[in-house]
């Protein structure tokens, strides 16, 4: 099972005079690390390289932002893999110091600044999430929105036509339970329908 982390956590190294600030925090998505990187961008005009990796989802990155091809992105982008994490971006801003670390330098610097930053990360155990969707008449509706409460499943979108149609979400591995409950509660009245 992969984990994430339920925050941000940082780390600072300096290295022949360079200055390394890595971070590690949860994202759900490209879009979110994309913004993340941004905000860095500003927060640190003077720096000269602002790096990340990111896995989420199935998306991923490796960004070297100037630095020898293959001697941030990448390594930080194994160190997310090797801790099989996922939903998370790692950054690291260098303000260079004056002296070239060389490649295997830099590729233990970037490296070693993810690593500095996991260590104070707590991780939490990810959970995937499966949509459902069913529809009852108007009766059942209360009766439904408090099973869907009580087995920790979160509404996303109800439609009331000639039928009440919900669609919600929860963890994968409590949707049998769910499913169960409603089927026997349901008196034959229940009918699922396959969300978008």
């Amino acid at each position: 099972m992969s984990h994430s982390l339920n925050g941000p956590a940082q780390a600072e190294l300096v290295i022949k005079k360079s200055r390394f600030i890595g971070c590690v925090r949860p994202v759900a998505d490209r879009a979110e690390a994309q913004a993340v990187v941004a905000a860095l961008r500003a927060e640190h005009p003077g720096a000269a390289h602002v790096c990340w990796a990111l896995l989420a989802g199935g998306q991923s990155a490796a960004v070297d932002d100037g630095e020898p091809g293959g001697t941030a992105g990448l390594p930080m982008l194994n160190v997310l893999r090797h801790q099989d994490l996922d939903g998370v971006l790692a950054t690291v801003v260098r303000y260079f110091g004056g002296v070239k670390l060389g490649a295997g330098g830099l590729v233990r610097a970037y490296t070693d600044a993810v690593a500095t930053a996991l260590q104070g990360a707590v991780r939490v155990p990810r959970q995937r999430l499966v949509t459902l969707g069913c529809e009852v008449p108007y009766a059942l509706e209360g009766w439904l929105r408090r099973q869907l409460d009580t087995h920790g499943a979160t509404l996303q979108a109800v439609d009331h036509g000639a039928l009440v149609r919900l669609r919600f979400a929860l963890p994968e591995d409590a949707a049998p339970a769910l499913r169960r409950a409603l089927e026997d509660g349901g008196r034959g009245q229940l009918g699922w329908w396959r969300p978008d």
